[in-house]
């Protein structure tokens, strides 16, 4: 098994903490700024970043809806790590400063693939496809905080 990564990023015309406490908002703004390959958003421990546990669908094809139960972690300053409880899906959410009152968001989802082909074709399309799901958030969260 070839581990697999997806990662993007955005520039947001918001300040680094705002779009962090944005992000990190599981009880409130985070389920806004899912697109339609979510489904069955629930948060069902904490709510805020550090300890929170929730639950979501992910249809990332036709065929392909992965089922997730996410622990939310802070290991560091502008960093949200969520661990699936149900694969080996980790997703991090990194906030810094960019340029002046604005901020970089970098999102990264690496997970073990399959092997074979069914492999092959998961590594040749599944960051792109992941890459465009996560524009779309990024978009949102845009969206949400720089009109505040």
């Amino acid at each position: 098994m070839a581990q697999v990564e997806a990662t993007t990023e955005r520039i947001i015309a918001a300040d680094a903490e705002t779009v962090f406490d944005a992000l990190a908002d599981y009880s409130g703004t985070r389920a806004k700024l899912l697109p339609e390959h979510f489904s069955e958003y629930e948060v069902r421990e904490g709510g805020d970043g550090q300890g929170t546990l929730v639950h979501w669908k992910l249809q990332a094809t036709s065929k392909r809806v992965r089922d997730c139960l996410l622990e939310v972690a802070e290991p560091t300053d502008g960093q949200l790590v969520e661990k699936d409880r149900n694969s080996s899906m980790v997703t991090t959410w990194t906030v810094t400063p960019a340029g002046e009152g604005g901020s970089k968001v970098v999102v990264s989802t690496v997970w073990n693939g399959a092997g074979g082909i069914g492999g092959f074709f998961e590594r040749t399309f599944a960051p792109k496809g992941l890459g465009r799901i996560y524009d779309a958030v990024l978009a949102k969260l845009a969206a949400e905080v720089e009109k505040k």
